[in-house]
């Protein structure tokens, strides 16, 4: 019963916005995936090397000049090292936000929004006497942290069909995290694929 249901309900809003496409959100909803190369900035330099992402988005139109948009990727996260028991992190992140669409600047689109990361230290307690590691200089994340902050981003489709779209995305991040505050440059390539 449930299931006819929800069928009912998705049936009836897709016939609503089939009828107005321009006058109504959520009118064409895209899936797609992406992967691409972060680059830290900041603090950050010194600190972690230049890592590869993979991830996948969700993007839906709001009005005709505004699409909203949330973004899911994954990266592993190495640190520069100096000789100290410093360990890699597992890092996902996720972007909700709006891409602005200016006809003067056309195809290019503008987008800003928040950001929240979640780390896991890629730490082992079966593999590293403890005693030893924490006498010793140097640190690791042995637990899992979130970070906040926001994101800006430069959205490029490079091909464009009826169904399906290829383009350069450019993201720059902030955290908030305090006392130094985190920056970070994703370049990557995405494939979109309409829904409706």
């Amino acid at each position: 019963m449930k299931k006819l249901l929800l069928a009912l309900v998705l049936g009836l809003c897709s016939a609503a916005l089939a009828q107005s496409p321009t006058d109504s959100s959520f009118s064409h909803i895209y899936v797609s995936v992406e992967g691409g190369e972060q680059y830290p900035f900041g603090d950050l330099v010194d600190a972690v090397e230049n890592s590869f992402y993979g991830g996948f988005g969700f993007r839906y139109t709001y009005t005709e000049n505004i699409d909203g948009f949330v973004l899911m990727d994954y990266s592993y996260i190495k640190p520069i090292p100096r000789g100290l028991k410093i360990y890699g992190a597992h890092q996902v992140s996720g972007k909700l936000g709006l891409d602005f669409k200016w006809k003067a600047i056309a195809p290019l689109a503008i987008g800003a929004g928040f950001v929240c990361d979640w780390v896991r230290g890629d730490y082992d307690d079966d593999k590293i006497d403890e005693t030893s590691f924490n006498k010793d200089l140097g640190g690791t994340l042995t637990d899992n942290e979130t970070e906040f902050g926001w994101f800006a981003r430069v959205n490029l489709p490079l091909i464009r069909r009826e169904t399906y779209r290829v383009g350069f995305n450019a993201l720059w991040k902030e955290l908030w995290t305090l006392p130094k505050r985190s920056e970070m440059l994703s370049m990557g390539v995405y494939f979109e694929r309409r829904i409706w």
